[in-house]
């Protein structure tokens, strides 16, 4: 399976959230749900992400903490002032805590998150202003590819549900226990 895009960027944004649909992409392959994120500095990229929560069976492995936690490293510092976060889903509130903590300097989102975003979707961690850092926030960067995604992701699951629910009855649909 190759990656399913083929998009010619308009802009520095949409460049590095192409970039972080690839590590989505790579989400998707692995069977996890396919949010990925890379962290730009100087507009170089200086960490990737993809959502990990399944492989490494925990729930914070989302693309977003494994990304902070590559570009602390990168820059050999906990605060990452002076750095863009682009991640394909808005982000869900454990995430939002960690981008003010490491002090990013803007955020850059593709598709809303309705169950667990927080970034005004679900609740929007963001709008109090912080008394001693703030972010800025651009959204709905390539909305579309993002959103597909997850769109095809979930739709295959439940096919796969399906499938091996259908799979499991005698040909009359009475189950085989």
């Amino acid at each position: 399976m190759s990656f399913p895009w083929s998009i010619s960027p308009q802009s520095d944004d949409e460049r590095f959230m192409l970039e972080a649909l690839k590590e989505a992409w790579k989400a998707f392959k692995a069977d996890e749900v396919p949010v990925g994120a890379v962290l730009v500095k100087d507009n170089h990229i200086i960490a990737r992400g993809y959502n990990q929560v399944e492989m490494l069976k925990d729930a914070t492995a989302h693309a977003e903490m494994l990304c902070l936690t590559a570009g602390e490293s990168a820059l050999e510092n906990w605060r990452l002032s002076n750095t863009t976060l682009y991640c394909t889903i808005e982000p869900c509130s454990m995430c939002a805590g960690a981008m003010l903590l490491t002090r990013i300097s803007t955020l850059v989102w593709g598709a809303p998150d309705l169950r667990h975003g927080a970034n005004g979707s679900w609740v929007d961690l963001f709008e109090p202003v912080h008394p001693t850092h703030s972010i800025q926030i651009r959204k709905g960067v390539l909305e579309g590819p993002c959103a597909e995604i997850l769109k095809d992701f979930f739709q295959m699951q439940r096919d796969k549900k399906s499938s091996k629910q259908k799979g499991r009855t005698n040909g009359n649909e009475f189950p085989l226990e």
